[in-house]
């Protein structure tokens, strides 16, 4: 089924960046639906859609629920082939205000640094490449090539952005 919204422009828009920050607030221990649904149709896992862009994660909650979707979001970022730059888990009580939380500050401006020199220096992180090396070719590659010509287009992918 097609549908007629904006997934695959902000795909190829993901495509061209360098970089990505994605975010949740926190439901149920996981992230939104709303997120969820993007990943799944956005192309990320199989189509290795961050492979080497930069990535921060922002999540949001209430309670301890939130460090289980921070757990998510980075999975997402690391089997996508992100390098991963840091990450913001903040968890503040109903209906409370973000104002004067010096420490948040800190934390932005640091990854906000950082990110930009990762970009900027082609950061790399031996630890995640490895990590992507045998999720990427003990796990999808293998799942990919098992299915042949049905999966043509993400070995063409694959092939255009250097992946082997």
């Amino acid at each position: 089924m097609l549908y007629k919204d904006d997934a695959e422009i902000l795909s190829q828009n993901i495509a061209n960046s360098q970089g990505i920050i994605i975010g949740s607030p926190t439901y149920a221990s996981n992230i939104s639906g709303q997120l969820k649904q993007f990943i799944d149709r956005g192309h990320f896992v199989i189509e290795q859609l961050l492979h080497n862009k930069y990535a921060i994660s922002v999540v949001t909650g209430e309670n301890y629920g939130s460090s289980d979707t921070s757990k998510i979001l980075t999975k997402l970022l690391k089997y996508s082939g992100a390098k991963i730059s840091g990450k913001i888990v903040l968890n503040l009580p109903f209906n409370s205000s973000i104002q004067n939380v010096e420490k948040l500050d800190k934390r932005i401006s640091f990854l906000a640094e950082k990110f930009s020199k990762d970009i900027h220096n082609k950061t790399s992180y031996l630890f995640q490449w490895v990590v992507h090396k045998i999720i990427f070719n003990f796990g999808i590659k293998p799942f990919i090539m098992k299915k042949g010509n049905d999966y043509i287009g993400v070995i063409e992918k694959w092939n255009s952005i250097n992946i082997k």
